[in-house]
């Protein structure tokens, strides 16, 4: 095995812990802060029509914070349409939408990675990147 396979492996590996990592983290929100979020945000659309995947086991909590978490992140989009009601993103806890935020643009981040390492492993497999990526990236690493 050469640099650039131990690397792109200890880079998938990292990744990959990243991504467990984050999902354990927003299903300790979804199990510990869902009925706190959802009476903030009683009066959104948007919000209610994805209250029932609430009772869809931990796959359902997960899909319905990642909602929460992408309208509370990207907000616009819902108020031009009303389906968003600024008085409640307003009163909705700052602590909580900077949670939101960080963990929705942290998750944008995971996939980049994971698609960037993914490319790179399918590259060195297929005989494309080669030595020289590889040595960079090695070289930076040391």
């Amino acid at each position: 095995m050469n640099r650039t396979e131990i690397v792109i492996g200890y880079s998938s590996g990292v990744v990959l812990i990243a991504m467990c990592i984050w999902i354990a983290l927003m299903l300790h929100v979804a199990y510990t802060k869902m009925d706190f979020i959802l009476e903030h945000l009683k009066n959104c659309k948007a919000i209610m029509a994805r209250v029932p995947l609430r009772h869809g086991g931990a796959w359902g909590k997960l899909m319905l914070i990642g909602g929460i978490s992408g309208i509370i992140t990207f907000p616009g989009f819902y108020l031009k349409r009303g389906e968003l009601s600024l008085d409640d993103l307003q009163a909705f806890p700052k602590l909580l939408k900077r949670k939101f935020i960080i963990m929705h643009w942290s998750a944008l981040g995971l996939m980049a990675a994971l698609i960037l390492v993914s490319s790179l492993a399918a590259g060195e497999i297929g005989g494309k990147t080669g030595e020289f990526i590889g040595d960079q990236i090695y070289e930076v690493i040391k």
